[in-house]
């Protein structure tokens, strides 16, 4: 097994390895997190999905386009009946698989109802678990049947897991890794490298790259080393902060693109914690912070967008707008009605897995100080820390892409998610969410999820302070689509050589 190209090295050290020469001029050389410390998976609808790969693999029915609105991928078109509890979607023609095999209505049922199996109870089945049926109709076009109307199916399909795989998958090994994507995978080593080759039937048209290789650097500041040292081509899918922003913005070898997200950053209180289970504490906690100088600390005025500890971004046409200034006094009142007049303590739990987390939980720890609220920072080795921390400790960092309003409340909030790391639970929310999936008004759909999202800022147990702007630094010649990393087309990323 191939050894990580930078693990767990110092940076000293580091400066000083010899910059590794390509075998090949148009591979792009992109860093990932290592996030499941190599068990990472190319099973898409796996716990330990392995994202950064999958995303080059497989494709979906339905995709995000440039505004995070709902456009065709291996479907052509689609419609919904009057009742919007049957949709129906026409697949594309000229389809095939990196094996040679032509795509067909039988792999599509295939790989929801694997996707949608209570046993297998994988992760994405709780935000696509309207679908009721999936089958062919006469015309060979697929039938989607849901248990209740839902006017916004498309928005559900595009969820980054939801992707076709031929049938068989799961009982043929040879098939782990084949998709319909612009990629074709070559070796598969989450750990060290893994290596791609354009494919060059995909359906969209070749890839103007020959390849990319998948470089396993689970710390922060050694992805930045790495691309400052062209042992990589650019910072990957999570950007680089505005700090390190600072050491590429005028060096004419690398350009940058700083693209609005819904990706955010946050900290989990969970509520099945004996502390943060009473909700006056959770609110407390989410009052004390200064959502606007995190960002203009953090990011610089306007490098940031402040959100009132709602996940929903800014671009999603269900956003509810919010309010949510600093409010030390309104939280000293409510942890003194919790019981906790003289002050409270509590740890917290972060990384240098991602450049937002320490300083994120740093400035916090500051400002939550204030209000008598004293905060224990504990730091995680990157590689342990999805593994040790995340969803295993009472309070710890987190972090999340973008995600239609749907999907994200139902996924990450919903009480009996698989992912939902505060263990928030609320009835309410759940039914509100469940009423929206089945008004067919817009504006009363609207209203409902306007309620939840208000439900939820005021009682959950999670601190979401911003969602991030995309510092998306590259070498000179490589260039990448500026959008949002969902709805990059990686057949239209190009390498024009070595400088």
């Amino acid at each position: 097994m191939k050894k990580p190209l930078i693990a767990a090295i110092g940076l000293a050290a580091f400066a000083q390895l010899a910059v590794p020469q390509l075998a090949h001029a148009e591979t792009l050389r992109t860093p990932h997190w290592v996030e499941f410390s190599g068990k990472e998976s190319l099973d898409p609808i796996s716990p330990t999905r392995f994202y950064s790969a999958n995303q080059l693999i497989y494709s979906r029915l339905v995709r995000q386009g440039s505004k995070g609105e709902p456009v065709s991928d291996l479907a052509s078109e689609w419609q919904a009946n009057p009742a919007a509890d049957e949709w129906t979607f026409t697949l594309r023609d000229g389809v095939s698989f990196h094996n040679g095999k032509a795509l067909s209505a039988n792999d599509v049922i295939y790989s929801f109802t694997r996707l949608l199996d209570p046993e297998r109870d994988a992760p994405a089945r709780a935000a696509l678990s309207v679908i009721e049926d999936v089958s062919v109709n006469e015309a060979g076009q697929i039938v989607f049947r849901l248990s209740q109307s839902h006017a916004d199916l498309p928005i559900l399909l595009m969820d980054y897991r939801a992707k076709i795989v031929p049938v068989g998958f799961d009982d043929d090994t040879s098939l782990q890794g084949i998709g319909t994507g612009p990629f074709k995978l070559v070796e598969f080593d989450p750990q060290g490298t893994t290596t791609f080759e354009a494919f060059a039937d995909y359906w969209e048209g070749a890839p103007k790259l020959d390849g990319m290789d998948l470089i396993g650097i689970p710390d922060d500041n050694a992805r930045t080393q790495a691309l400052l040292a062209g042992q990589i081509d650019w910072s990957g899918w999570n950007g680089v902060n505005a700090q390190q922003l600072r050491l590429f913005s005028s060096n004419p070898a690398y350009h940058y693109d700083s693209i609005a997200t819904g990706d955010w950053r946050g900290m989990v209180f969970r509520a099945d914690d004996e502390v943060f289970q009473d909700v006056r504490v959770r609110r407390a906690l989410r009052l004390v912070a200064d959502r606007e100088e995190m960002v203009n600390l953090l990011f610089g005025k306007g490098g940031a967008t402040i959100t009132c500890d709602n996940p929903v971004w800014n671009g999603d046409q269900y956003k509810l707008a919010q309010q949510c200034p600093q409010d030390l006094d309104t939280a000293r009142s409510l942890l003194s009605d919790a019981g906790y007049a003289d002050g409270l303590e509590i740890d917290v739990y972060t990384s240098g897995v991602d450049n937002y987390f320490r300083p994120m939980t740093e400035l916090y720890q500051r400002q939550a100080a204030e209000a008598g609220i004293t905060v224990n920072v504990h730091n995680v080795p990157a590689a342990d820390y999805w593994n040790t921390a995340w969803m295993k400790k009472p309070a710890f960092t987190a972090a999340w892409g973008q995600r239609p309003t749907d999907q994200v409340l139902n996924e990450i909030f919903q009480s009996e998610a698989n992912w939902n790391e505060s263990a928030y639970k609320n009835p309410e929310f759940d039914a509100l969410l469940a009423k929206a999936r089945a008004t067919l008004d817009d504006e009363a759909r609207t209203e409902l999820y306007h309620q939840a999202q208000a439900l939820l800022t005021e009682t959950g147990a999670t601190l979401i302070p911003f969602h991030l702007n995309n510092n998306r630094v590259m070498k000179r010649e490589v260039h990448i689509p500026a959008v949002e990393h969902f709805a990059i087309r990686w057949h239209q990323v190009d390498k024009q050589g070595e400088s």
